[in-house]
């Protein structure tokens, strides 16, 4: 099942929408993963529906968005989380 959502500042296809991730995604890069909470904050998906599609914790997810809402996509980073994890954020993101 492909599901797709409107997003911005993703790699959109001709319709304008974003393609999730595979299920079975085992290499999550800082831009799938910007994509999954995208999905969850635009109501594509649920957090219950992304935590049981993606195998996450809600733990997991909710680390994700905040270092979003902190950092922007590059606070997801793997080699970036220490770096990020002391720091104030940098950002300010208007919550929905």
């Amino acid at each position: 099942m492909r599901v797709y959502f409107t997003a911005m500042d993703e790699k959109d296809t001709a319709a304008g929408e974003t393609l999730l991730p595979a299920p079975n995604t085992k290499r999550w890069v800082a831009r799938r993963k910007a994509v999954i909470v995208n999905a969850v904050r635009n109501g594509a998906l649920t957090l219950d529906e992304a935590c049981r599609r993606y195998q996450l914790s809600t733990e997991e997810f909710h680390s994700w968005q905040k270092a979003i809402e902190a950092h922007g996509v590059a606070g997801l980073r793997v080699t970036r989380l220490q770096i990020y994890r002391d720091a104030p954020p940098t950002r300010s993101v208007k919550r929905f």
